[in-house]
């Protein structure tokens, strides 16, 4: 099988109930997801959010639009000080019991019945918000929400910084 790497996109984080939301795409396309895809993503990623239990109200998503008929929505959000929450979605990828091919009709992705964190591309960013997380929010003194928020990958690809 060939690989290549994708193309990503980071756009700027947004707040979405009540949650800071640090934004990462992945595509084929040059000129990044379609807009009709991104709201409807977007759309559902309040039911994807957990509930706050304390911990600075932070997550990340990776929105991924394949290479076929199906995109797919990774949440990963941070709870309990330090432990990294995971929900899904997807759209138009039948394999993943999505009722039709439309990329823009997501349906959540119910843990237990696929336990899968993510593909190579969306993958990443977990190191990136791993170390970004320790860095502005475990190691210092005094937690740095803004500093967290600001600090993302470089849009360019999915691979290793040249």
């Amino acid at each position: 099988m060939a690989f290549t790497e994708k193309n990503l996109f980071v756009p700027e984080p947004v707040e979405i109930a009540g949650r800071h939301v640090k934004r990462y795409h992945v595509t084929d396309d040059p000129a990044g997801i379609e807009p009709q895809i991104e709201k409807a993503a977007y759309a559902l990623l309040p039911e994807l959010l957990p509930a706050p239990d304390g911990t600075p109200p932070a997550s990340f998503v990776v929105l991924h639009r394949g290479g076929d008929t199906g995109a797919y929505l990774n949440v990963y959000s941070w709870q309990w000080d330090n432990v990294l929450h995971f929900s899904g979605a997807a759209a138009g990828q039948p394999a993943l019991d999505c009722p039709d091919t439309d990329p823009a009709h997501f349906v959540r992705i119910f843990p237990g019945a696929r336990n899968w964190i993510g593909c190579v591309w969306e993958l990443a960013p977990l190191t990136h918000e791993r170390d970004a997380w320790v860095r502005h929010m475990l190691a210092p003194d005094v937690p740095d929400l803004p500093g967290y928020l600001a600090d993302a990958l470089r849009s360019g690809t999915t691979g290793p910084a040249a």
